[in-house]
């Protein structure tokens, strides 16, 4: 009970002999010094956030006719508060001017992050000459977090897209802290951190200080058009922050035109037709429509599809597809290339065939009856006009 008394009266007594102290301070000044130098600054109220730093320019103005030389000094600034005065770029503690002149000074107060949230009052003292009344305003209960933050968390694109996302991460605490940088992603996804131009996978930020992180996304290949939440962490023993990014899959457009085997040569007689069996594979991430078919073939050779048409193939579904090639009854034995293709108005895809022709038999036999006719009739000619 008596150290609780004794704690009690402390706390009051601080504030009243720290009021008691500028009171004597000012009345210390004279009434002649205090008219003849001011100290002046327009910023004499400020509000802050917790962590900020406050630059004040200071006019020292003597109206005298004579130097006045003087002692410069903060009092009340509150504990944990850091302070830098200068003029003509050197740390000053006295400064003298002359009559009829100012000088100037540079102040800036530093606001720590463990602070409380109100107003804060201070004195610049002109020692035995003048006194400049401060107050801040800290806006906002001092926080000892992190802030992992983006100005664009949601972007859109195509599967084959790379999403890059500019996010900051801020150290609001007292002491410097190393971030590791994770993404937490389903199998397939990339997610790389960059920092000053380089990838990496931690980062260095100051205290109550932040870095510039480029945050880049590839989705897999094979992904369906959707939205994507991509949950990022920075963490540290101490203290974390995440952040979630958004990635909108508008879908790719792709498609494969193949065999069922992957074999693409085949062989036929000339002026015969051949079934080639073939099959359509939607490899994109959003449906197909209106697929069609045509073909570059040589002079005189016919080719049907069937269906000749596909209205719809959803992603990743396949379908099978006939096409019916006529080789020229002309063809001369020899290989020749069937280039078929099917396309959408989004995408397209190719396949060329190798069709190896033979010519018909009947020719052969019909080559081989001529043979005969000329050399039988050579025989004829020979027996009925040879003796003569």
């Amino acid at each position: 009970m008596k150290d609780y008394l004794c704690q009690l009266r402390t706390k009051l007594l601080c504030p009243f002999l720290s009021s008691l102290l500028v009171m004597m301070l000012i009345g210390s000044i004279s009434a002649d010094a205090s008219e003849s130098v001011t100290l002046y600054t327009p910023y004499t109220k400020i509000s802050v956030p917790p962590g900020e730093s406050i630059d004040y320019e200071i006019d020292v103005i003597n109206k005298s006719s004579s130097v006045r030389n003087m002692g410069i000094s903060l009092s009340g600034l509150p504990k944990g508060w850091n302070s830098v005065m200068k003029s003509g770029g050197w740390s000053i503690s006295q400064l003298s001017v002359l009559p009829n002149d100012k000088k100037t000074i540079s102040l800036k107060v530093e606001v720590p992050l463990k602070v409380n949230k109100g107003s804060y009052r201070f004195y610049v003292l002109g020692n035995g000459h003048a006194l400049l009344p401060l107050t801040v305003i800290v806006s906002e209960q001092g926080t000892y977090e992190t802030e992992f933050t983006t100005d664009q968390p949601n972007m859109e694109g195509h599967s084959n897209s790379s999403f890059t996302f500019n996010a900051k991460l801020r150290n609001r605490t007292a002491d410097k802290q190393l971030y590791a940088l994770a993404a937490n992603v389903s199998r397939g996804w990339e997610v790389r951190f960059n920092a000053a131009g380089k990838e990496v996978s931690s980062v260095n930020v100051d205290e109550n200080g932040a870095e510039n992180i480029t945050i880049q996304i590839n989705p897999p290949a094979e992904i369906k058009a959707g939205t994507y939440k991509i949950p990022v962490r920075a963490t540290t023993n101490a203290t974390s922050a995440d952040l979630t990014l958004e990635v909108v899959v508008t879908g790719s457009y792709k498609m494969n035109f193949t065999t069922p085997t992957g074999l693409l040569s085949t062989s036929m007689t000339a002026g015969r037709e051949k079934q080639i069996e073939l099959v359509v594979k939607n490899t994109g991430s959003t449906e197909l429509r209106d697929i069609t078919f045509n073909a570059d073939m040589p002079s005189d050779w016919s080719i049907t599809f069937n269906p000749n048409k596909i209205n719809r193939l959803n992603a990743g579904e396949s379908t099978q597809v006939l096409a019916m090639v006529k080789a020229s009854s002309k063809a001369l034995a020899g290989d020749y290339i069937v280039k078929m293709t099917t396309r959408t108005p989004e995408t397209s895809s190719n396949v060329e065939f190798r069709v190896a022709v033979k010519t018909s038999l009947l020719w052969g036999w019909m080559g081989i009856f001529i043979i005969v006719i000329a050399c039988g009739s050579v025989y004829y000619l020979f027996r009925k006009y040879g003796r003569r």
